[in-house]
């Protein structure tokens, strides 16, 4: 184990970017942590707010293709792609389709329940540290289906949760109510999840841990990185919106805003942004016990001390695509129906940039171009899940530690066969047709697949 204590620039200061700057502190090491926003207030400030230690089934399942057809005139579709988006897109979707592939997904599956598996535990260690117990508690997630049809179609990724381990519990119709009295009578099914972990707010926390962070030696700088300087040896400086600051080694945490950085640091990334949309309810009108995840909408109803949090639609588009609020709104109507007695009064929406991979697995280890460049990004739908863990595994590589799981299925180099130019083929010639356009609202939409 190295006991050489070095200065760590940790780029990013969302939940994974502060985790990971915790760790790093809690080492000894000198640690400056560096965002234009404050902590939290990026990607980490909009999500559903769950720890989801049982989310082993990857985006990209067997039959995605399959889908598209039925799922391109569904308004309410969990996952849209803006047609203008979709040549830059197509190295990610290629990516994607190959994830979907039955074998990959197995392997995929295995790889994100191997790191799942240690994700309370590390976040146990900040927050005890931090006096912030009180802002998470195991609260389960329940899975309710209106139909039939939609609960069949999830049983073979509920299964996969089974086969890695995860608990998972099958509810009829009269334990739904039990479990959750303020659902209507309408569902068929129900699937519960109960070691998944609530927050009563996912920035609360993530403010909580960059405080303690703060006021244990720890800084927090807030600038917008212009620049990376290149030395002979990797990077040496940072050109920011504020001048110039010099930097020994550097931690990329920057989520969706990476792939930029990581392709001047570390290697081809093909990750995009994937969207995120949320309805804030700050008077509900209703009480609600459990997260409930629809499994016909597949979106999150989720209860938080200053409401109800509607979240989970999202869209592939790029970085500066103008938001498109209506898919927020559209939640709404589903969970009124869901929910009786709910109330959308003076609600607020989001939007956030989820950073994703097409296999779902994030990018954690060191850049395999500079041993003073470590990688943290890509963590999709699961960065609030992943982030202390993805804190401990960088802290343990800069201290030489052995990690407690392989990070081989994370190495960033497991995407060097996908390459823009093997891409352009596929990129169409000629404007999509104007009848599908006007028919989707010039989006096209795939499934979640589960």
């Amino acid at each position: 184990m190295s006991t050489t204590k070095k200065h760590f620039t940790v780029l990013g200061a969302g939940a994974v970017g502060v985790c990971t700057a915790l760790y790093l502190l809690r080492d000894g090491h000198p640690v400056t942590l560096l965002d234009r926003l404050p902590p939290g207030k990026g990607c980490s400030f909009g999500n559903a707010g769950l720890i989801q230690t049982g989310a082993c089934v990857p985006i990209a399942t067997p039959g995605v293709l399959r889908d598209v057809p039925r799922m391109l005139l569904d308004p309410d579709g969990p996952l849209v792609i803006r047609w203008q988006h979709l040549p830059s897109l197509l190295p990610y979707l290629l990516g994607f389709v190959l994830a979907a592939r039955a074998r990959r997904v197995e392997e995929i599956s295995v790889a994100l329940q191997a790191i799942l598996n240690h994700a309370m535990e590390a976040y146990r260690v900040l927050l005890a540290e931090a006096g912030a117990n009180d802002l998470v508690r195991r609260s389960g997630e329940l899975y309710v289906y209106e139909r039939q049809a939609s609960y069949d179609r999830a049983k073979p990724w509920h299964d996969l949760r089974r086969k890695r381990g995860v608990e998972v519990v099958d509810l009829a119709p009269e334990e739904l109510r039990q479990l959750e009295p303020a659902l209507a009578p309408i569902f068929c099914k129900g699937v519960y999840l109960p070691d998944s972990v609530q927050t009563l707010n996912p920035y609360m926390v993530t403010a909580a841990l960059a405080e303690n962070f703060a006021r244990n030696g720890g800084e927090i700088v807030q600038e917008e990185v212009r620049e990376i300087a290149m030395g002979a040896g990797g990077p040496t400086a940072l050109l920011t919106d504020k001048g110039r600051r010099k930097i020994d080694q550097l931690v990329i945490a920057t989520g969706a805003f990476s792939k930029r950085w990581a392709r001047q640091l570390a290697g081809y990334l093909p990750l995009d942004t994937e969207r995120g949309y949320h309805l804030m309810l700050p008077r509900p009108n209703i009480d609600l016990r459990v997260p409930l995840l629809s499994g016909d909408y597949r979106f999150g109803l989720v209860p938080m001390v200053d409401g109800i949090r509607l979240a989970g639609t999202a869209e592939l588009a790029t970085l500066d695509a103008p938001p498109r609020y209506a898919r927020a709104e559209r939640l709404l109507k589903i969970a009124e129906r869901m929910l009786p007695g709910l109330s959308g009064e003076a609600r607020t929406r989001w939007m956030g940039h989820r950073p994703s991979t097409p296999d779902s697995l994030p990018v954690i280890g060191r850049s395999p171009r500079f041993a003073s460049v470590y990688l943290a990004f890509g963590h999709g739908h699961l960065g609030l899940t992943l982030g202390a863990v993805t804190g401990r595994l960088i802290a343990d590589l800069a201290s030489g530690r052995i990690p407690p799981l392989s990070l081989a299925p994370y190495d960033i180099r497991r995407f060097g066969w996908i390459r823009r130019e093997g891409c352009r083929s596929l990129v169409p010639r000629t404007r999509s047709s104007p009848s599908l356009e006007r028919e989707t609202g010039g989006e096209l939409r795939v499934p979640e697949g589960h």
